[in-house]
């Protein structure tokens, strides 16, 4: 179908990204947004924009009526969901189909059997995936749940079956502690997500966090290398890297072949991350989900392949076939990501939505900073913390991290607290320079270097 013109359903800085995409395909855009978002910088680019309801998420950006009715109003063709809010959400998904419309991102089909975690583990164990020991399937029942907590053995993950960004997530280290938390992550992914199904996996002590960047039109599916997001701070990714720098080749190309096979398994379209945990000490790899939607960290594939996911998902979607073979795709120097959040680190991260007194942006070669801010802007306390993500590029790691560090220094946000200085004594640290990390590093860390992020 030919897209003219593309409704974006999500606000911040991804709302920016997709917009910018769209403007390089001749395409006009429709921003929605709620009523705390008017004076936002995506509602300012956008050709048209609809407010959709109060600033609340529930009433506003999670409003499927009052965004197929935007998209009626303004004669839009196409929906692009970003990440987080209705991005993988199924009903979503077909909602926007059956209103004749094209969802910028895979059907409804495919988000049930790759969104849904449960769902996402069968499909990866048929196609040979090696999957991290937990339930077969979906629980509800207590007795069942602790059946399979004793059997895998402590300590275990419960995680939300639908949904991501570490939500819904609780880790027991005994029956007693797993009693308590099966409850409280029940109810916070129905919070979340609008569904509290859960299900059950080991801990893999000192696992590191790798994932794949996938791409398919539904017929075929190529992927474009991996990326590193071990540095977390309760499961939210905070220092982002492409490719691993400690990813034997042999192991790379299992990793992102398993991938690709396990998305053209499902007739897959638009771009995906499968997830992974990897224990470098036995060089063996776990699929844990898939994310069916653009992720937060896909800027630091594109600085390492050249490939513009957004505007090549957008093209999928829309009916054109991929632009690229797997040949095609190379992958050149080093990427880091860093998130920089309206939270004070000084104060255990506390979010600190406020105005935005001046905004000075780093700039020069291999230097990238994905943004909603501008001066004068005020950060509403009603949605997800980020401000914006600054990516840098180099030929090698270390060169990468020194361009991070001056691009920190240049970047000055005046009227709220970020985490800035977080990143800036990370990129001097020598478990991190030497890439010696995995995904429960990072807090002791923090608990260790509290005093060094007040000055």
């Amino acid at each position: 179908m030919k897209i003219r013109k593309l409704l974006v359903a999500n606000r911040g800085e991804i709302a920016v990204r997709i917009i910018r995409a769209a403007r390089e395909l001749g395409l006009k855009t429709v921003q929605v947004h709620s009523a705390a978002d008017v004076e936002s910088l995506a509602v300012r680019m956008a050709d048209e924009a609809v407010n959709i309801g109060p600033p609340h998420a529930a009433r506003s950006y999670l409003n499927i009526d009052a965004i197929l009715n935007a998209a009626r109003e303004t004669g839009a063709d196409a929906v692009h969901p970003g990440y987080g809010f209705l991005a993988e959400n199924a009903g979503f998904a077909d909602a926007v189909t059956a209103a004749g419309l094209v969802f910028i991102g895979p059907s409804g089909d495919a988000i049930r059997t790759m969104g849904d975690k449960v769902a996402a583990r069968v499909a990866a164990k048929k196609a040979g995936v090696p999957c991290v020991p937990g339930s077969e399937g979906r629980i509800d029942d207590p007795d069942e749940a602790r059946r399979v907590a004793a059997q895998i053995g402590f300590p275990v993950m419960i995680k939300a079956a639908a949904g991501g960004g570490g939500r819904g997530i609780r880790i027991a280290h005994s029956m007693e502690e797993f009693e308590t938390l099966m409850p409280q992550a029940s109810a916070e992914a129905k919070a979340a997500f609008g569904d509290g199904g859960l299900y059950v996996e080991k801990v893999i002590e000192r696992a590191r966090h790798i994932e794949v960047q996938i791409l398919a039109d539904g017929r075929n599916a190529i992927h474009c290398f991996e990326r590193e997001c071990s540095l977390q701070r309760r499961r939210q990714k905070v220092w982002e890297e492409a490719p691993s720098a400690i990813l034997p080749e042999k192991v790379r190309q299992e990793l992102c072949a398993s991938a690709v096979a396990l998305a053209a398994s499902t007739n897959y379209r638009g771009a995906g991350t499968l997830e992974y945990l990897y224990d470098d000490q036995s060089q063996s790899f776990y699929f844990i989900e898939m994310n069916t939607r653009i992720q937060v960290e896909h800027p630091v594939t594109e600085m390492i392949t050249g490939i513009d996911l957004v505007r090549e998902m957008i093209s999928v979607c829309a009916g054109e076939p991929l632009r690229f073979s797997q040949s095609d795709v190379t992958r050149r120097g080093h990427s880091i990501e860093v998130r920089i959040n309206a939270e004070d680190p000084a104060k255990n991260f506390m979010p600190a939505p406020g105005t935005v007194e001046s905004l000075k942006v780093p700039g020069g070669p291999g230097t990238r900073f994905d943004t909603m801010l501008y001066a004068g802007y005020q950060v509403p306390p009603f949605y997800d913390s980020l401000l914006g993500k600054l990516i840098v590029w180099d030929e090698t790691r270390e060169g990468a991290i020194t361009r991070m560090a001056r691009a920190l220094a240049e970047l000055d946000v005046q009227g709220l607290a970020t985490t800035k200085s977080l990143h800036q004594i990370l990129a001097t640290d020598p478990q991190v320079l030497a890439s010696d990390v995995h995904t429960r590093w990072l807090e002791p860390w923090l608990e260790k270097n509290a005093h060094r992020l007040t000055q």
